[in-house]
């Protein structure tokens, strides 16, 4: 996998989206992906494939990647809601298996991208561990290190992953990844290692994106972030990964 910009240079991904003001502020504050919810039931942040196609297309207008955020493992339900929306990438969040990957792999549009998400316990475990080859092979493009709670919420849980605990995983990872867990600008220092290994991507924010009196995203918050991970001011409308395997 090659990237279209200096490897230097991070992309920062926003989570949960649910109105144009949300893209309008993402795009207006250096974001460069955007993510959308569909398929995560009781989701703070869910939408309709129809509401997830409109946002789909703003996100696009505005010069982001939409990103569908999902735990459905339907690969041709999947590859239809792809059609339908025009999202970019599919973010596999729930734990969908390798077999799901390479059957959706196959039954996607050319050039669309699949993040699957490696789940990172408190204790530093990860449930994925011993299938992250099978992800890789069965065209799995980029993983997501993501926090998994001890009462088993995943997802947007604003919890900090451990440093240690992610790089302990690093040399089991077979692609480039995009980390999250509650990111701030402020412990961006912490993961001063895992940044700097060479398949590092980005980041994926959720709570630290938002105001926290209307819990909406806030240029100001997205603007921090923008600017202590280092992302770029703006992006091309296609997906800022060039996905080869």
């Amino acid at each position: 996998m090659t990237t279209t910009h200096p490897p230097s240079q991070t992309l920062l991904k926003v989570c949960g989206a649910t109105t144009p003001q949300d893209i309008e502020a993402a795009a207006a504050a250096g974001a460069d992906c955007v993510g959308l919810w569909h398929g995560v039931p009781g989701g703070p942040s869910e939408l309709d494939p129809n509401g997830l196609a409109a946002l789909a297309a703003a996100a696009r207008s505005a010069g982001l990647l939409p990103v569908l955020v999902t735990f459905l493992s339907d690969a041709g339900a999947l590859a239809d809601l792809v059609r339908h929306t025009g999202v970019g990438w599919v973010q596999l969040h729930a734990y969908q298996p390798p077999a799901l990957v390479r059957t959706l792999r196959q039954a996607l549009p050319e050039h669309t991208g699949i993040v699957k998400v490696l789940h990172v316990q408190e204790d530093g475990g990860c449930v994925e561990r011993p299938l992250i080859g099978a992800y890789g092979r069965a065209g799995t493009d980029l993983f997501l290190l993501d926090t998994a709670t001890g009462d088993g919420r995943i997802g947007s849980t604003g919890h900090t992953l451990d440093p240690d605990h992610i790089t302990a995983l690093l040399p089991r990872l077979t692609r480039p990844f995009l980390l999250a867990g509650g990111l701030t600008p402020d412990n961006r220092p912490a993961y001063r290692d895992v940044a700097d290994h060479p398949g590092f991507r980005g980041i994926d924010v959720d709570t630290a994106a938002r105001d926290r009196t209307t819990g909406r995203f806030g240029v100001p918050q997205i603007t921090a972030l923008a600017r202590a991970w280092r992302t770029r001011p703006t992006v091309p409308d296609h997906p800022p990964l060039e996905l080869s395997r």
